[in-house]
């Protein structure tokens, strides 16, 4: 086939056309997520922060100021080697004071804009620094879910063929307040599907709202085929369930059918009330009690082994006070939600609807897209009501 010079003009226009059309559509898009991004911290800001409660009102006196015994130095060290590694404009921009509000500015959509420094700009050196603080503040088994994570985010570029919304490092470190063995600090990171908060004063440490999911839950191609998250936790809060005789059943189902999203405290809802439902484990046997502290464990443990085992000592304290719910099927292929909630811890699993794997696995609730939450109620998210004691008994200009 011969062009001629007017065909070739033609197609020259169209081709330019399109190039500028692709660049304005992508501008439009950047401007639509910071639009977005605005407007969801807006409203999730429009409060101040209180915490999650069962009825709007703090209970006092669940968490104290006290030494735990668990040397929390090596974090320290960790986190002033990271920021050694950042240049002068990098570390501007990750850095915050320790009570700004940037702790609660974190979300799991990938469309937010995220402060801090992420790792698609650091250098191999600063990666290794970002992951070293990661390490010595999480179990073997957090650490190795978190990279987990952001491998199967490339999974889902790869499934979209778009690593310019998903991929392996659109992830931002942020440390806020000045790494100190005396002083309030933290550190977090924030992603698609992980986002961890860590806040450290002296040797007591919060590891929450952490936040950790993915869609896929399993590679089935690409790179990082055969890599899964979150099954143990699947699995071990369907096998409590089915534990349960018929009237704690009974009791644990708030919805039979799974057809939506359920998860009540992700993104900017550090202030939701949610009504104590389901079966309250005061009803366990003492076998069902050691499942529901083991099905707890599975969460706590990707903090650092001796802080896990603090924060254990305190969930079990409050045991008969926590409460299982259930939404969903009970079966061994079923999708389903569970709530495990206590005055002193919070979990969500939710098994939810694909977003971005729709071509692959349709429109309903599926296993191939998960959600898990751990949240400190009664207003100790982000260490809040420690800062709040160390304020009072420390007077800061």
């Amino acid at each position: 086939m011969k062009w001629t010079l007017i065909q070739l003009f033609i197609f020259a226009f169209i081709s330019i056309n399109l190039d500028i059309s692709a660049q304005v559509t992508d501008a439009e898009r950047r401007g639509r997520f910071e639009r977005m991004s605005s407007q969801s911290e807006e409203r999730g800001l429009a409060e101040p922060f209180k915490g999650i409660t069962t009825d709007g009102n703090i209970q006092p006196g669940l968490f104290k100021l006290e030494s735990t015994g668990v040397s929390t130095e090596s974090v320290q060290s960790a986190a002033v080697a990271f920021l050694e590694s950042l240049d002068d404009d990098q570390k501007a921009r990750a850095t915050f004071p320790v009570d700004d509000d940037e702790w609660r500015k974190w979300m799991n959509q990938h469309f937010y804009i995220r402060q801090g420094v992420g790792f698609v700009d650091m250098t191999e050196k600063q990666r290794k620094a970002a992951f070293d603080l990661m390490g010595t503040s999480l179990s073997v088994e957090g650490l190795k879910l978190s990279k987990d994570i952001m491998k199967l985010n490339h999974t889902l570029g790869e499934i979209n063929d778009n690593f310019e919304e998903y991929g392996e490092w659109l992830y931002w470190m942020t440390i806020m307040g000045e790494p100190s063995e005396t002083e309030p600090w933290g550190w977090q990171i924030d992603g698609h599907h992980l986002i961890i908060n860590y806040f450290v004063l002296g040797d007591q440490v919060v590891m929450t709202p952490f936040f950790v999911g993915s869609e896929p839950v399993i590679a089935e191609m690409g790179k990082y085929k055969g890599i899964e998250i979150l099954q143990n936790e699947q699995n071990a809060g369907l096998k409590m369930m089915q534990s349960l005789n018929d009237d704690q059943k009974s009791a644990a189902v708030i919805e039979v059918s799974k057809d939506g999203n359920n998860n009540l405290t992700e993104a900017f809802k550090d202030n939701v009330v949610i009504d104590n439902e389901g079966v309250q484990v005061s009803s366990f046997t003492t076998a069902q009690k050691d499942q529901m502290l083991s099905l707890i464990k599975l969460y706590v443990d990707n903090m650092d082994e001796g802080h896990a085992k603090v924060k254990m000592e305190e969930v079990e304290k409050y045991l008969d006070d926590t409460w299982f719910a259930w939404i969903g099927g009970s079966e061994e292929d079923a999708v389903y939600y569970y709530r495990i909630q206590s005055p002193v811890i919070l979990i969500e699993f939710d098994h939810q609807r694909p977003v971005a794997t729709r071509q692959l696995y349709g429109n309903d609730v599926h296993r191939q897209h998960v959600h898990a939450v751990v949240r400190t109620p009664n207003g100790n998210d982000y260490g809040k009501d420690l800062l709040r004691q160390h304020y009072q008994r420390h007077k800061h200009d």
